[in-house]
């Protein structure tokens, strides 16, 4: 049988996320998550989404729509940013406890993540992340690169369709190794 995996695009609505240069996470995010789900559903994963236009759903709300779809998996993907313009680049993916099934699929993700050519920032806990503290099953938050670093920018838009094909990946590597066992 194959993996459910709901996958949230970050922020939306009145809720911009990151801004630079005019540029907002939520629409990086919310074109990235979609371009994910595209692969993920050509390769027989069943994919259902938080958001799939510009509305905003509270953090909890997106937790208690995991919860009864009663997915494998839950990704919400960002953007990140930092103090200052250019301070940090790179890719990294919260996990509520460095250990278990998100774990493994957050480095999955970061390793190919890094193919691309992000710098990577590793797996790190956000255990104050109620999209990963309060999700039923195993959750992770991709930030790929900051939003304010111009090279990560650069790299967000030339090799858009690698991204997607890196977290895809990532996740398909997981979600196999997953049913295998």
């Amino acid at each position: 049988m194959a993996a459910t995996i709901i996958l949230d695009a970050g922020h939306g609505g009145w809720h911009n996320g990151a801004v630079f240069e005019g540029r907002q996470e939520k629409d990086d995010v919310l074109a990235l998550t979609l371009a994910v789900g595209r692969i993920l559903e050509d390769n027989g994963l069943n994919v259902l989404y938080t958001r799939t236009n510009d509305t905003y759903r509270s953090p909890e709300e997106r937790a208690n729509t995991a919860n009864e779809t009663g997915a494998d998996y839950f990704v919400s993907i960002h953007r990140n940013a930092s103090p200052y313009s250019g301070q940090y680049s790179g890719a990294e993916t919260l996990v509520y406890n460095r250990y278990g099934a998100a774990a493994q699929m957050a480095a999955a993700i970061n390793r190919n993540l890094e193919g691309v050519g992000f710098i990577n920032q590793g797996v790190n806990e956000g255990k104050n992340l109620i999209v990963l503290n309060r999700t039923q099953m195993p959750a992770l938050l991709v930030e790929a690169g900051f939003i304010n670093t111009p090279a990560d920018n650069y790299l967000f838009d030339t090799k858009f369709n690698e991204i997607a094909q890196a977290i895809a990946d990532g996740i398909l590597e997981t979600t196999a190794n997953t049913v295998e066992a």
